[in-house]
């Protein structure tokens, strides 16, 4: 069945770092393009970062851009989300989201999250 898994989330002060993760399984990978959004207390999902199927593309939400850097290794099957110089505001659950389009449609997988708090 198919898996998004997440890991890498956790506590750190502000001006930290953190790395998270998400590995995939029981689809084709690289056939998807691959998203981080979050989800703060309150507020709505939004879209963090994402990276087209080859890894050549990326896109950015502008209260990200120049901290934080998403990559993908498709040999691994798993999608990272490198993010430097954290603040309180980018507290949030992160999660893994894939998608492609095709000629019947659309497919998508959501993970299911990873808590990133950001405090002193």
């Amino acid at each position: 069945q198919v898996q998004l898994v997440e890991s890498g989330g956790g506590l750190v002060q502000p001006g930290g770092s953190l790395r998270l993760s998400c590995a995939a399984s029981g689809f084709t990978f690289s056939s998807y393009a691959m998203s981080w959004y979050r989800q703060a207390p309150g507020k709505e999902r939004e879209l963090v970062a994402r990276i087209g199927s080859a890894g050549g593309s990326t896109i950015y939400a502008d209260s990200v851009k120049g901290r934080f850097t998403i990559s993908r290794d498709n040999a691994k099957n798993t999608v990272y989300l490198q993010m430097n110089s954290l603040q309180p505001e980018d507290t949030a659950v992160y999660y893994c989201y894939a998608l492609k389009f095709s000629w019947g449609g659309q497919s998508e997988y959501w993970g299911q999250g990873t808590q990133v708090t950001v405090s002193s």
